[in-house]
């Protein structure tokens, strides 16, 4: 048995010792003592706690894989989150000024992906247990909304329907203003019979299944007082207060810019709040995406032209002529960032740029080749919608230099 100090905390939420040695569920500043095999403490023993620990507030948070640092204050997990940022920009030679960081409320998040299977008396839904393939049932979730906790015996009832003993299903489950939207990876499709009575008698707004489709009523996201309907499976923000801040952030960062491209603009989280006072034109590289973002438009009521373009900006960005005449963008990729697409913007030279990330390693080097370019980085702000999670997000604002 070996007894070691606590150095730092890893980004997958692992207390890390001198070696290194990874400890789970530890933290800075305290003294562990456990075995040690591989570089790792398997069941430490906390022999002097940090200040910072707290008792779980969950009672699933010791085996659900679904939250890391429940054990952690909230203050320490927010400045947590602020450092991971700011190494990753000081690693690229960007230094910060960083706006005190907003993290959603406990039982907040809209959407979950369940993982459920089979058994021999009937089905099981939950989360995965840490490190493991093994579900866990989760009936006291504090991350996911009470809607969503409620919905697992439905989840339960699409594994009835169509899951074998072998495989698991992946339920995604998303709160939406008319209902639960509710879309279905793997197992059997069951008939269209048998479908339409599983969303009936569980009260679904919509439920894709394969290439089964049965929508009762329209599942309807707000982006701000916009209804868009998002097809099934669509990228969504979390939570609708986190989302809130990052629209927020992003209007403030293109504060005055009557022309704005948004790139990768989903089904216009942004793009269509923003037209209440610019001309927009949205890029996203999903179709159906880019169709109910022009549905959302045409059916609002006081927005400025949203014009769209379905296009794969990693393969084919948008390019300095055609970025010319904007004189804001926003951009939100996906995890790898958009090194093609910000080489072009830098070229551009757009005045303003609310950059969205969830990524602080793509963030941090697609703003250094922003800097690079002449653009200054005003202020950036750590977006907590995953709470409890080692999960980041940030929203930044950028401007030229004249």
């Amino acid at each position: 048995m070996e007894t070691l100090e606590i150095t730092r905390l890893g980004h997958l939420g692992d207390g890390i010792a001198d070696g290194p040695v990874y400890v789970p569920g530890a933290l800075p500043g305290e003294e562990v003592a456990g075995d040690v095999d591989n570089g790792v403490m398997i069941a430490p023993r906390i022999v002097t706690p940090s200040v910072d620990r707290v008792r779980p507030p969950c009672r699933h948070a010791r085996a659900c894989g679904g939250c890391q640092l429940q054990h952690a204050a909230d203050g320490f997990v927010a400045e947590w989150k602020v450092d991971v940022v700011r190494r990753a920009l000081e690693g690229q030679g960007v230094r910060a000024e960083f706006r005190p960081s907003f993290t959603s409320k406990p039982q907040s998040r809209r959407r979950a992906a369940f993982s459920v299977r089979r058994t021999r008396n009937g089905a099981l839904a939950g989360f995965h247990q840490k490190g493991s393939d093994v579900i866990i049932a989760v009936p006291d979730c504090l991350v996911v909304t009470q809607a969503l906790a409620a919905a697992l015996p439905m989840v339960e009832a699409i594994a009835r329907a169509g899951a074998s003993r072998k495989s698991e299903l992946s339920v995604l489950v998303t709160e939406s203003a008319s209902g639960l939207d509710v879309f279905v990876s793997g197992g059997t499709v069951p008939g269209a019979q048998a479908l339409a009575e599983l969303a009936r008698s569980h009260d679904m707004a919509r439920i894709a299944w394969g290439d089964e489709m049965l929508t009762r009523r329209a599942p309807f996201q707000r982006f701000g007082d916009i209804d868009v309907v998002p097809p099934p499976g669509a990228f969504l923000q979390a939570t609708r207060d986190g989302e809130a801040a990052l629209r927020a952030g992003v209007a403030e960062a293109l504060q005055g810019a009557g022309r704005i491209v948004d790139l990768f603009a989903g089904c216009g989280t942004f793009a269509l709040p923003l037209a209440r006072h610019a001309e927009l034109h949205a890029v996203e590289g999903d179709r159906a995406m880019v169709q109910a973002l022009d549905k959302g438009w045409r059916q609002a009521q006081g927005l400025r032209r949203v014009t769209h373009q379905a296009r794969d900006l990693f393969r084919n960005p948008l390019l300095p002529d055609e970025l010319a005449r904007f004189e804001g963008v926003v951009i939100d990729p996906p995890r790898a960032g958009a090194e093609a697409q910000i080489a072009q913007i830098a070229q551009a030279r757009i005045p303003r740029i609310a950059h969205v990330s969830c990524n602080p390693v793509s963030f941090a080097r697609d703003t250094a080749t922003l800097l690079r370019a002449g653009y200054r980085l005003d202020w950036v702000q750590v977006v907590d919608q995953f709470r409890w999670s080692t999960h980041v997000e940030q929203v930044a604002a950028l401007r030229l230099e004249e």
